[in-house]
């Protein structure tokens, strides 16, 4: 399902190509380092009726695993890398590297291969797991009610039962906020965490509290003649939307208008984004995540989950976002104090945009966490 509607997916399109930024990013744990880094402008068309999801906005790789840019790739295997079973339902990621684990975790729309830029860079340090949430990419597509809650147990189990140590949890737009909402939950399992471009909304003062699910029923009226047409109609919307995420001509079309090069939109990239769609789940799960969890947010609050994290946070910021500009980067970073900033020349997936920067940006942000938690070296006493 990695097409939808763009006030669902809250995407940014750019250019596929990757390229080195001038200069090099430093970052440390504490100060949050502001850093621009230089890259073809990112271009963005608003008022389509359909974005495409960030996780295929780069440019297509071949088949031996190398992208036309030169920058090594994951290779794309059409069936998935590693299952694991998750209360019944099966869930794919992929695992490479040796070391320190790091997990990422994607966005709206995408899977673990939107990490194919960055999981073969880390692996050459690092333990890296990409895990594909319940209802995205290769996993099983579930007809469960789609809550936060049940990506957040999703991860801690996998921490648990696959990683089995204390990790870096990074994340994109909906996986920031699930990694975010995992490092509360189960701050024994993690280690640090990253954030890019994360969903999530900071709590309005001035708004009320939202209702509890059983005051939300109203009257005979509304649960009988109001919720029923409302969802009827939302079915038929979102029906329609899902439809045209299924047709590979409207994605090239989509893709085409969100692409600066549109070179990079080829048989394999449209190919990549409608085979998910063929599941006969997909359509199902579409509708629940866009009529139920999406309208839900508002129930987990940023600040409520900044206010219980304890761990170093790294945020990598696409400051040409349109959706998740750097204000609120900077609001994050003024809620939590042990808070480091990388501001980057991109959109809504960095990592995707400008792998090499973040990439680096990333390592160096890694090296300095490792150094924290050493121990002291003994000092040596003249007698």
């Amino acid at each position: 399902m990695p097409v939808a509607s763009v006030a669902a997916l809250r995407t940014a399109g750019g250019s596929g190509r990757c390229r080195r930024g001038a200069g090099s990013p430093h970052v440390g744990l504490n100060g949050g380092r502001f850093l621009m880094m230089q890259r073809r402008e990112l271009v963005t068309k608003a008022g389509i009726a359909l974005a495409v999801s960030c996780s295929m906005a780069t440019s297509p790789a071949s088949a031996n695993g190398s992208s036309a840019q030169g920058l090594e790739i994951l290779p794309f295997k059409p069936d998935g890398y590693n299952f694991w079973t998750w209360r019944g339902r099966r869930i794919h990621y992929v695992e490479q590297g040796a070391g320190k684990p790091i997990v990422l975790i994607h966005g709206f729309g995408a899977s673990a291969f939107h990490w194919r830029y960055n999981i073969p860079e880390l692996a050459k340090k690092y333990k890296v797991y990409a895990i594909d949430l319940l209802g995205f990419g290769w996993s099983e597509k579930a007809l469960v009610d789609y809550e936060a809650t049940i990506w957040m147990e999703q991860v801690s189990d996998f921490l648990r039962e696959i990683v089995k140590e204390p990790a870096v949890l990074v994340g994109n737009s909906l996986g920031g906020f699930t990694t975010l909402f995992t490092a509360t939950e189960v701050p024994e399992l993690v280690r640090g965490v990253v954030l890019l471009n994360s969903a999530g909304q900071f709590a309005d003062p001035n708004k009320p509290a939202a209702a509890p699910a059983e005051e939300e029923e109203g009257s005979p009226l509304s649960r009988f003649v109001v919720k029923p047409l409302k969802e009827a109609f939302q079915r038929v919307v979102l029906g329609f939307l899902f439809w045209q995420s299924k047709q590979p001509a409207r994605v090239e079309k989509v893709l085409r208008s969100v692409y600066i090069d549109p070179s990079n939109v080829d048989e394999y990239l449209v190919g990549s984004i409608t085979a998910p769609t063929a599941d006969p789940n997909a359509g199902e799960v579409y509708y629940r995540l866009m009529s139920r969890f999406m309208s839900n947010q508002s129930r987990y609050t940023l600040d409520r989950l900044l206010g219980k994290l304890a761990c170093p946070l790294l945020l990598l910021w696409g400051d040409l976002d349109p959706w998740v500009g750097p204000a609120k980067a900077a609001r994050i970073q003024e809620f939590y104090a042990d808070t480091a900033v990388v501001h980057l020349q991109a959109g809504h997936c960095p990592h995707d945009e400008a792998p090499e920067q973040a990439n680096q940006a990333l390592l160096e942000w890694l090296d300095a966490l490792d150094a924290r938690a050493a121990p002291a070296e003994p000092s040596l006493q003249t007698v």
